[in-house]
């Protein structure tokens, strides 16, 4: 199934297959397998199939191999075939297109972020470039504002408050509207933990404020 769409850096508050796929985001990240199943078929037929192919692909970059796998198993039991936008992959140079990526998402905080994690070890910042911004955050799928607030959902499913951050942050500086990204974290309700939400809530009115 495939339904044209705007960029989401483009809305001014999220729509319904959006909505849907920020939640999805979030129970992908911290929910149980019926739950898991659940969001998979109310998101089947409401948006493409290559968002929620792109998400659970991007998936094992903040929630882990287990998790991807299992709802990518769950999801092939509703659509057997991959769908053919996610065949493709990112065939240039991996780092470079990483690069341009992560200094979208991070802006004036860029120099900054690589600075820090190559001093946690070199290995992790080589492998956040050309894996994660490179390899599968770059991917055209699904667009980049649209994979921001998947993981916001994410992160705040999993309560990962210093990424929420990073990341509210970054949706932002690839061109989400303030009022989508609220839109967002109200659509996690009865979704994630209430002290999780709220959490992520006040953070976000600080940020924003």
């Amino acid at each position: 199934m495939t339904h044209a769409a705007t960029d989401g850096a483009r809305m001014s508050r999220l729509d319904e297959p959006s909505k849907l796929l920020v939640r999805l985001a979030a129970v992908l990240a911290a929910g149980g397998e019926d739950d898991v199943r659940s969001a998979l078929q109310s998101a089947a037929n409401v948006m493409p199939h290559e968002w929620i192919e792109e998400l659970l692909l991007q998936t094992y970059l903040f929630a882990g191999f287990p998790r991807a796998l299992n709802g990518m198993r769950e999801w092939r039991r509703i659509v057997p075939t991959p769908a053919a936008a996610t065949l493709g992959g990112v065939t240039a140079d991996v780092v470079a297109i990483g690069e341009r990526t992560c200094a979208q998402v991070y802006g004036a905080m860029y120099g900054r972020l690589r600075q820090n994690i190559r001093a946690l070890h070199p290995r992790l910042d080589d492998w956040m470039i050309a894996e994660g911004y490179g390899k599968v955050l770059s991917r055209p799928a699904l667009d980049l504002a649209r994979r921001e607030l998947c993981i916001v959902a994410a992160c705040a499913a999993a309560g990962q408050d210093r990424q929420l951050q990073s990341h509210l942050h970054g949706a932002r500086n690839v061109g989400v509207p303030d009022t989508t990204i609220g839109d967002t974290l109200a659509a996690l309700e009865h979704v994630i933990a209430a002290p999780l939400l709220e959490r992520a809530t006040r953070l976000w009115k600080r940020l924003a404020s």
